[in-house]
């Protein structure tokens, strides 16, 4: 087999053979094929494109890079989720006490944050004494015991991906669909559940800037987990403000636990109910969306979630009566951010929002960052909200010194109307294979 011909062939806009497709991803993971040569590869790709089949032909040879996680231990079908990646988004937190109080094993393996966007594990690592570093076997006990597990991943899955994704940075071929898809959906299928839903960010905060971008990668990624044997819905939802009003590591815990007790923001509790319900549809637990929505407000109203994010909490080490009274968190310094104007909030821009966040202290800026887990952002108006000159428009939490600084990037955020302000649609639509 010869790389020149294959980089030739795609160039043409020919469709890559299995083999030619496995035999680039395996000689570059091993060192045998040089980075330029990929690169020049990935560039064809970019511009004359791949089909189903030749994006699902890379997935699987990612996939086959590394090791694969086997969580057939688990009784039942296991769910899990995948976000896109936005800013105040908490929903793993929610969603995984919620599916596991209907008695669905939600395994999930998740990762750290970097730059504006929040990382799963920093949040819960927010719990004093929780450990997020589980072995496998511990991770399929928790998961059997109490139907939800959440933790890194200490395998090496699809190395193949991490070495493509650092050379897509700096080639200019990150933004394609093939490439995206197969990256994201070679890590969850690596890993072991039988069903997944995806939510796809769209708008400032996203990755991806409209909603046909958004369609069209949705379709993809549904596409390859059908293929992959893994029942698989994408919900496409808004990133034009953050989700929720918490944007940091605590905060945004606190806002987790209050969502579960039926007392966190309405699009936080939205968002999370809509992807608990499309798990519970992917696992057969729910024959139809208004039996599902049923089970599910039944579990916040009895306080069954609640409980179930506690019995999870105490079984991965964590201290719960950080859980029972959040006032125990401890928050960076606070400082307030009023309005200089009279009107209505027409637009929060949620990339802006999460980089004052990140520079309070709450993000990394590179993988060896520390993080302030009580540093952050509370957003004390929202798109559609009435405000007056000189009200609370945002609540800051730092320990740094450049507070003024980060207080006018925070306003430069927010954008004002004088006339009244329609809330954003926050589903914006739903893929599926009939």
């Amino acid at each position: 087999m010869n790389t020149y011909e294959i980089i030739e062939n795609k160039k043409n806009g020919l469709k890559l053979t299995p083999e030619e497709i496995k035999y680039i991803v395996e000689g570059y993971t091993k060192g045998n094929i040089p980075d330029y040569q990929v690169s020049a590869l990935l560039m064809a790709i970019c511009l004359k494109g791949m089909d189903v089949d030749e994006t699902f032909n890379l997935t699987k040879s990612m996939i086959e890079s590394g090791d694969t996680i086997d969580l057939t231990g688990i009784e039942g079908k296991k769910v899990d989720k995948h976000s896109t990646g936005g800013v105040g988004d908490t929903t793993t937190l929610v969603l995984g006490p919620l599916v596991a109080s209907c008695g669905i094993p939600f395994a999930k393996m998740s990762g750290r944050g970097l730059g504006h966007t929040g990382g799963t594990l920093d949040k819960l690592e927010s719990i004093p004494g929780l450990s997020i570093d589980l072995g496998i076997e511990e991770f399929i006990d928790n998961t059997n015991k109490i139907k939800l597990a959440i933790c890194g991943q200490t395998t090496d899955v699809t190395p193949a991906d991490k070495k493509i994704y650092a050379l897509r940075d700096t080639t200019a071929t990150v933004n394609n669909v093939s490439l995206i898809s197969s990256s994201i959906m070679s890590k969850k299928i690596a890993v072991g559940a039988d069903c997944l839903v995806l939510d796809v960010k769209v708008g400032s905060g996203a990755f991806m800037k409209t909603v046909e971008d958004a369609v069209e990668l949705s379709e993809m990624m549904v596409s390859l987990g059908e293929k992959a044997g893994k029942n698989t819905q994408a919900v496409i939802t808004n990133m034009n403000q953050p989700l929720g009003r918490a944007v940091g590591n605590s905060l945004e815990v606190i806002e987790a636990i209050n969502t579960l007790k039926g007392q966190g923001p309405e699009d936080l509790y939205e968002l999370s109910m809509e992807l608990a319900e499309k798990l519970l549809l992917v696992s057969g637990h729910s024959q139809t969306e208004e039996e599902a929505r049923e089970a599910l407000e039944e579990k916040i109203a009895s306080g069954k979630a609640y409980e179930k994010f506690k019995e999870f909490v105490e079984l991965q080490g964590g201290d719960v009566s950080y859980v029972e009274d959040v006032n125990k968190f401890e928050l960076s310094p606070m400082f307030e951010l009023f309005s200089e104007v009279d009107g209505y909030v027409q637009g929060i821009d949620a990339l802006g929002i999460g980089e004052a966040s990140k520079n309070l202290g709450a993000g990394r800026e590179t993988k060896e960052s520390e993080l302030d887990l009580g540093a952050g952002i509370v957003l004390n108006k929202k798109i559609g909200d009435r405000v007056s000159k000189g009200e609370l428009i945002a609540t800051l939490y730092t320990k740094k010194d450049n507070v003024e600084e980060i207080k006018e990037q925070i306003l430069k955020a927010f954008k004002f109307s004088d006339s009244k302000v329609e809330k954003d649609q926050l589903i914006l639509k739903v893929i599926k294979h009939e």
